[in-house]
């Protein structure tokens, strides 16, 4: 029983090295497991052969390769020849892969044969007389290779014997093989000269191109005829173990991309023409897109840059089951590659790259509109769209033209606004489409004037449509780049629509609360880009900013309004600086209040009212801030009186009233410009509002905080501070009456000593209605009562801070240059 050649699947695998596939090394003996390739199906009782009997002939068939081999090289050493020749073909009968690394030593021992000038003259005859043709043909190969190399015979003539005699084996697999260790044989045989430079005999780079060619062809035709061998039921196998074979064909184009003979010219007319004829003529998917594929891998990107329109319309001949989109993705994306190389001439001016891959791309879409993918069709698309922003960076209406007629193609397939479903490969292509321009352009500014990519993006549907927003938002925030026009704000919030308003396809679910913050919290820092050195711009922008964040509903606007409102303020800041420039300040800064007021009102009626407290005392600094501006008391008293509208009406919780009225204390206390008529009733107003605060401590703290108004406040009528000690010692004497109150020791003597710290500090101020009496009696009184206390971990803490305000009083008793509170009794 005859042993079918067998492959070493692993060693088939492909191979790339510097972009270019290699054939499979048929020298080097092989070091994995052998599989065989069961492609003779056609002979009876094949398929029937199970997978031990399988295994066991060929461990035989190895055995017997090692020992015809082992005889070969004996007979080779004892110098005879015919003997070693037998062997030779006994082993080829047994195992391919094997013998070709075997044949190595038969062709070195013909070469020292030849110079030792004992090599028979008609050796290269004799071998044809071996009895079976596949053996002939090995041993011809290699008997020619040799008379080749010692110039025994014309070089033109021998590789045309050879290729020619290959035709005598036609089952796929063995004369894949065979031919494969021609090539093999020949690599460095081949002539690569012009046909000046020849010596005739010898041929010239024309004779080596006609040699591959032929091969190619041949070798093609044997691969396309193993699809249909054997049963139908196989197919997929056979599909399989061809695809572990292409190599083979493809060394073939690899071998002419290495002919150094080979120009534009040459490859244009006599190479690609050839090649594209036999892939065509082939009707062969898996031969057709491995070839194509292999062509664009293995030539120059020049040869590539002449030759674009025979590749692209060779793919609108190939079968309907060719992948078309990887092979024109493949030469779009190696053509982008070359044109951005820096050390690469570039895509010369004379070749207009785009204007063909587009004409060539819509061809082949209108030719296969039925059978194409619509996944693949946007794949196109975006291989199309990446070759005109590498290429022609500064062209941006050719990356809009690609938009448009993404638009157009999905009308064509009627995928209407938010069609295309979350997950699905028509989905991913398009996002991915989506994301090219963003991540390639450095600035957002330039995506604008692409009229037609909200229209793309519009076609997704809600999840990837915000997961494209939130990408976007990311790269602007990232790049930091100024949008500086309400034109260019309009289109920004258009592709982030999903991010600033529910959806008409929204889910019903609620968001990740987590998710959803981080996304408010991205458009909130987006609002911070807006910007435009120009006053009058920066305004309107922050007009269309608040236009499209108001509508986002009250679970938004407490992350994007804010933004709107301080960029708000600080555009004061700006007028403010131009005033001498511009007559018309005054009335845009009161357009601007007036703006944040409105906006502010937003909260109001979201009921976020500790938020709307906080923006109207920032508004009423930013006014109080602004020298010159006649309407500054005016537009500060609003804020003031709004604030304390909110704090009176809507906020009813305790530790909220609490920091509320700290925060307007503490604000009023900055403000200068107000006049006495508006200054007085304002902080007579904190400290009233403060004593009415619902628990005593609290009432305690506020009135003894309102005390610096009265001391501290200034007011637009006078330089210095008010200094009221009078009414300064009243709100601290109401604070102790407030304290004395209190029921809960510890908490009574806590706020006595509160109140200490500060007749403490207005004493140390200058303040003459402060006595050292009335410290005196407010620190007995405070060591009277701490006496009584039982020490826990609060009562200790109330203990070392009446210990800390006492050493204060020691340490200015012992001061040398200004001493006081000599009087002072500290410690019972």
């Amino acid at each position: 029983m005859s042993v079918f050649p067998c492959i070493c699947i692993s060693a088939l695998k492909p191979i790339i090295i510097d972009g270019v596939p290699q054939a499979p090394s048929l020298a080097a003996p092989p070091t994995v497991m052998w599989a065989p390739l069961s492609l003779m199906d056609s002979i009876p009782g094949t398929n029937s052969v199970i997978h031990e009997e399988q295994e066991k002939l060929l461990e035989e068939a190895i055995q017997v390769v090692r020992s015809e081999s082992f005889l070969m090289k004996r007979w080779l050493d004892q110098n005879k020849l015919m003997d070693a020749l037998k062997h030779a073909s006994n082993m080829l009968c047994e195992l391919h892969m094997q013998v070709s690394n075997e044949l190595q030593h038969l062709e070195l021992h013909l070469m020292d044969e030849f110079d030792k000038k004992t090599l028979p003259n008609e050796l290269y005859e004799l071998v044809q007389y071996a009895g079976n043709i596949i053996p002939r043909l090995y041993l011809l190969v290699t008997v020619g290779v040799v008379f080749i190399k010692c110039q025994l015979s014309s070089r033109k003539s021998v590789l045309k014997d050879l290729v020619e005699m290959c035709r005598g084996v036609q089952h796929p697999l063995r004369g894949l093989f065979l031919r494969n260790y021609l090539l093999q044989c020949t690599r460095n045989q081949l002539p690569d000269v012009e046909e000046e430079a020849s010596s005739g005999i010898d041929g010239d780079v024309q004779d080596s191109i006609d040699f591959i060619l032929l091969n190619f062809s041949e070798m093609n035709k044997l691969w396309v005829r193993m699809q249909h061998q054997g049963h139908t039921r196989d197919k997929e196998r056979r599909e399989k173990e061809r695809q572990e074979l292409c190599l083979l064909v493809g060394t073939n184009l690899v071998r002419l991309s290495q002919l150094d003979g080979i120009d534009v010219k040459r490859y244009k007319e006599n190479v690609l023409s050839n090649v594209l004829e036999q892939i065509i003529k082939c009707n062969d998917p898996i031969s057709q897109e491995y070839l194509m594929e292999c062509i664009i891998q293995v030539f120059p990107d020049e040869f590539h840059l002449q030759t674009l329109h025979s590749l692209l319309k060779a793919c609108q001949n190939l079968q309907s089951a060719v992948n078309v989109k990887n092979i024109i993705a493949a030469l779009a994306d190696r053509l982008a590659t070359f044109a951005q190389r820096d050390d690469g001439p570039g895509i010369p001016d004379e070749i207009k790259l785009f204007e063909v891959f587009s004409e060539e791309v819509s061809n082949v879409l209108k030719s296969r509109s039925s059978t194409m993918h619509k996944e693949d069709m946007i794949t196109l698309q975006a291989s199309l769209l990446s070759l005109a922003l590498k290429c022609y960076p500064d062209r941006v209406d050719y990356v809009d033209k690609v938009c448009n007629h993404t638009v157009d193609l999905l009308n064509n397939l009627n995928l209407d606004k938010h069609s295309i479903q979350n997950g699905t490969p028509l989905c991913n292509e398009l996002t991915r489409m989506l994301k090219i321009p963003i991540d390639i352009y450095s600035s957002i500014l330039t995506v604008v004037e692409l009229k037609s990519y909200p229209e793309l993006l519009s076609r997704l549907s809600y999840e990837p449509r915000k997961e494209m927003a939130v990408y976007i938002a990311t790269q602007i925030v990232d790049v930091a780049t100024d949008i500086p026009s309400p034109e260019e704000t309009e289109f920004v919030f258009e592709l982030l629509d999903p991010l600033i308003k529910d959806q008409p396809d929204q889910p019903s679910e609620a968001e990740d609360p987590e998710e959803f913050a981080e996304e408010q919290g991205l458009m909130g820092r987006l609002v911070n880009v807006l910007h435009s050195d120009t006053p009058d711009q920066q305004f309107r922008i922050l007009n269309t900013a608040r236009k499209y964040l108001g509508n986002g509903g009250d679970k938004r606007i407490s992350y994007t309004l804010p933004p709107i409102i301080f960029s708000a303020y600080n555009l004061v800041y700006s007028y403010n600086a131009i005033k001498d420039e511009d007559e018309k300040w005054e009335k845009k800064c009161d357009k601007i209040f007036a703006f944040c007021l409105q906006t502010i009102s937003a909260f109001v009626k979201a009921e976020m009212f500790e938020m709307s407290l906080r923006l109207y005392l920032q508004g009423a600094l930013a006014a109080d801030r602004q020298d010159g501006y006649d309407g500054r008391e005016n537009i500060a008293y609003e804020y003031i009186s709004q604030a304390f509208a909110i704090y009176e009406d809507e906020i009813s919780d305790y530790k909220a009233q609490i920091s509320a009225i700290t925060l307007i204390i503490g604000t009023f206390e900055q403000m200068s410009c107000f006049g006495e008529e508006n200054h007085e009733p304002l902080r007579t107003q904190c400290a009233l509002v403060a004593s009415k605060l619902l628990k005593k401590p609290a009432q305690c703290r506020g009135v003894y905080t309102s005390a610096q108004l009265f001391w501290s406040g200034k007011t637009k009528d006078a330089e210095d501070e008010s200094r009221d000690g009078k009414r300064v010692s009243e709100c601290l004497k109401k604070s102790l009456r407030i304290a004395n109150q209190c029921m809960d020791k510890s908490v009574q003597i806590q706020l006595f000593t509160e109140v200490l710290d500060r007749y403490l500090y207005f004493y140390e101020k200058g303040n003459e209605h402060v006595a050292e009496s009335t410290l005196q009696q407010l620190i007995d009184k405070i060591n009277e009562e701490i006496a009584t206390l039982e020490m826990n971990e609060d009562n200790e803490q109330i203990k070392k801070h009446l210990e800390n305000s006492l050493d204060h009083i020691e340490l200015k008793q012992q001061d040398e240059e200004s001493p006081i509170y000599q009087e002072l009794k500290l410690r019972s």
